[in-house]
């Protein structure tokens, strides 16, 4: 309302109306074709080029002013419209690459004698560290076999009720989501084995690859659980203080 009491009319302009002001009068369609752009560069995994663009865009439509436009959009956004060469692509703003970048894990090969250790246990476990030798029919590294240990594929399991009550070892569920088995039993067979160069052509005629067990979890008859005791005298628990 003015000084006379007259009452002055007013538009609420709408979120085209208004798109359409900022971009210099240009009209609706023009902020249409912005949003068009936007789309197409947003769903497409390698840079567009202005060409492609004006093929999908009305026709009539300045392709370079649309899309220096929209970068002016971006510009002090998290993600930034960028030109390479004719291409136009989203990127994210130089000032925040630093929130992209992952500490990368090295990686590192398994030795042979590491493969082998780890075959062995996979496919005869529960087994202690002297059959695994005795399989090998070498002497077995403790280095090895702590390294496969740290990898979390390989775990102990308990005790073998013989003289000496050795650990027995065998493969954790690490181990079988790294190599993509759902259970122990889609371990190669025989076949598979000799079709991927695994094993030696001397290979003796009655040689057969032993059965992974159905539950890896579940106990042998001849396997005791570890105990406390037991996982204190392998370092695996912290010991005990008994109150005074």
């Amino acid at each position: 309302m003015n000084e006379s009491g007259s009452v002055v009319p007013f538009i609420i302009e709408d979120k085209d109306q208004a798109e359409a002001e900022r971009s210099g009068g240009r009209g609706i369609a023009f902020a249409e074709a912005k949003r068009m752009a936007e789309a197409l560069v947003f769903a497409s995994a390698a840079p567009v080029s202005s060409k492609a663009l004006a093929e999908r865009l009305p026709d009539g439509v300045d392709v370079r002013a649309v899309m220096e436009e929209l970068r002016e959009d971006y510009a002090n956004r998290g993600v930034n419209l960028v030109r390479v060469d004719d291409h136009w692509a989203f990127r994210t703003a130089g000032d925040l690459s630093f929130l992209m970048s992952r500490d990368q894990v090295q990686q590192k090969k398994l030795s042979r004698a590491a493969l082998e250790m780890l075959a062995v246990i996979a496919y005869h476990q529960p087994v202690t560290r002297a059959e695994i030798e005795e399989i090998r029919g070498v002497e077995t590294s403790k280095g090895t076999l702590d390294l496969l240990l740290e990898t979390g594929w390989v775990k102990m399991r308990g005790r073998r009720r013989t003289p000496g009550r050795p650990v027995t070892y065998g493969t954790t569920l690490e181990f079988l989501d790294h190599f993509g088995l759902e259970e122990l039993r889609d371990l190669p067979g025989l076949d598979e084995l000799k079709g991927a160069g695994l094993l030696s052509p001397r290979m003796p005629s009655n040689f057969s690859v032993p059965t992974p067990p159905v539950d890896p979890d579940a106990l042998a008859d001849d396997e005791d659980p570890l105990t406390d005791i037991d996982l204190e005298e392998l370092g695996l628990l912290t010991p005990r203080v008994e109150d005074d």
